[in-house]
């Protein structure tokens, strides 16, 4: 059995705009510490497919030292809660998650001297599914994910985002890359990572349309496939 191939080298958008460098219409003092950090949170809870009953969110390095001033604890629950940069209701985002019955608990760690100054980790659950979500706030509002559940990756959600999890059999990424292809979506980026040969592979491939509903299912049906999530470009 031929393995998948080598992790690919994935790259930051292609450029920034004036609103990249603006950054977008939020609630908080702070894009890196309110706006990226709801967004992370926006992907967890996308990854998860649903609002989590359970929370754990750990805060690295310069996050570790201002969350609370900053707000960022009250932005990644209303991520998680869904919501957009420019809700109202960020404010009041500790209330609204205990009304909506999602328990949840801060961590700081002062000194990850190997990861970026604004960074947070979500693991988040529900039921029986969970999720773990490593994410970094570049600022103006911008993200990057670098971790799903220990799988490496590098994507901003500033475009249409597939993740596949699969098993590592061999043509895995041809097959995907043609599904996607007879539905005319261009593949930007893709990154590819595995626990160890013949077991899980994960794919987080960012393309320039949305995928069909009918495109998504027939990936979700092949025999080794485990999962696919689409995640849409999150603008706000």
């Amino acid at each position: 059995m031929v393995a998948l191939s080598p992790r690919l080298p994935s790259t930051m958008s292609d450029r920034s705009s004036i609103f990249d460098m603006i950054g977008p219409v939020m609630i908080g003092p702070s894009s890196s510490h309110t706006a990226g950090v709801v967004r992370i949170g926006r992907v967890a809870r996308m990854l998860l497919g649903r609002q989590p009953d359970v929370a754990a969110i750990t805060f690295y390095n310069s996050f570790a030292r201002t969350y609370e001033g900053h707000g960022s604890d009250r932005a990644v629950l209303a991520g998680l809660l869904d919501m957009a940069t420019d809700d109202e209701r960020i404010r009041e985002a500790k209330q609204v998650a205990a009304d909506a019955g999602l328990q949840y608990a801060f961590k700081a760690v002062n000194n990850a001297s190997a990861m970026h100054p604004n960074t947070i980790r979500v693991v988040a659950s529900a039921g029986t599914d969970s999720v773990e979500v490593l994410g970094v706030s570049r600022g103006g509002g911008l993200i990057s994910i670098v971790e799903i559940d220990g799988f490496r990756c590098n994507f901003t959600v500033q475009r249409h985002t597939l993740v596949v999890s699969a098993q590592d059999v061999k043509g895995t990424i041809a097959f995907v890359a043609t599904v996607l292809s007879n539905d005319d979506c261009n593949i930007a980026t893709m990154t590819v990572d595995r626990k160890a040969k013949n077991l899980t592979a994960r794919l987080v491939i960012e393309i320039d349309s949305p995928p069909r509903p009918l495109t998504i299912a027939y990936l979700s049906s092949v025999s080794w496939v485990q999962k696919v999530t689409y995640l849409p470009d999150i603008h706000i």
